[in-house]
């Protein structure tokens, strides 16, 4: 009888601690993304930079992603100082879990002020990001993705920005 009692409710805890699959609904996980990137720099002649990009994305599929991602930019030095901020939709596709290709457009106002000539400019431009990367996984769902992007409206005599080509550093959580 011991046997028998001590038996059976092995095989009743058994039961009620194991998942039935069958018409156990499945849980989908959050499709939404969220993540960006912070930036600061230093130079000479009392240069400040600091940026700070935020994103939001959901995924479409497993390894498709849409979402906005936007940026807020100030620099100052002895020369100058300006603000610049963007925003856009962005697209990623990621592959093996560990590689991803980009396009984002982002249409920039920029704010600046030469402190020797007393110049002040309000300027407007769209840039075309496109590239890719690599991502290193961090988290459960938290990812840093390093890559190289190239605006490819840049031009070199028109342009706000310095160059076409730039690195990016940033982390995603919900992939």
């Amino acid at each position: 009888m011991k046997k028998l009692f001590i038996s059976s409710l092995i095989f009743i805890s058994g039961l009620s601690f194991s998942q039935i699959a069958v018409g156990t609904p499945t849980v989908e996980p959050n499709r939404w993304t969220f993540g960006g990137g912070l930036g600061v720099g230093f130079g000479s002649n009392s240069y400040f930079n600091l940026q700070v990009a935020p994103r939001a994305g959901y995924r479409l599929t497993n390894d498709l992603e849409a979402g906005l991602i936007g940026s807020v930019s100030w620099q100052s030095s002895d020369f100058y100082k300006s603000t610049m901020f963007g925003i856009g939709p962005f697209v990623n596709y990621y592959f093996a879990r560990s590689f991803f290709v980009s396009g984002n457009l982002q249409h920039y106002f920029v704010n600046y002020e030469d402190k020797l000539y007393d110049f002040k400019s309000d300027q407007q431009e769209t840039a075309l990001y496109l590239g890719g990367g690599y991502m290193l996984q961090i988290g459960d769902r938290s990812f840093m993705q390093i890559g190289l992007m190239y605006n490819v409206l840049y031009k070199e005599n028109t342009s706000i920005f310095s160059g076409g080509l730039i690195p990016s550093i940033g982390f995603v959580v919900g992939l």
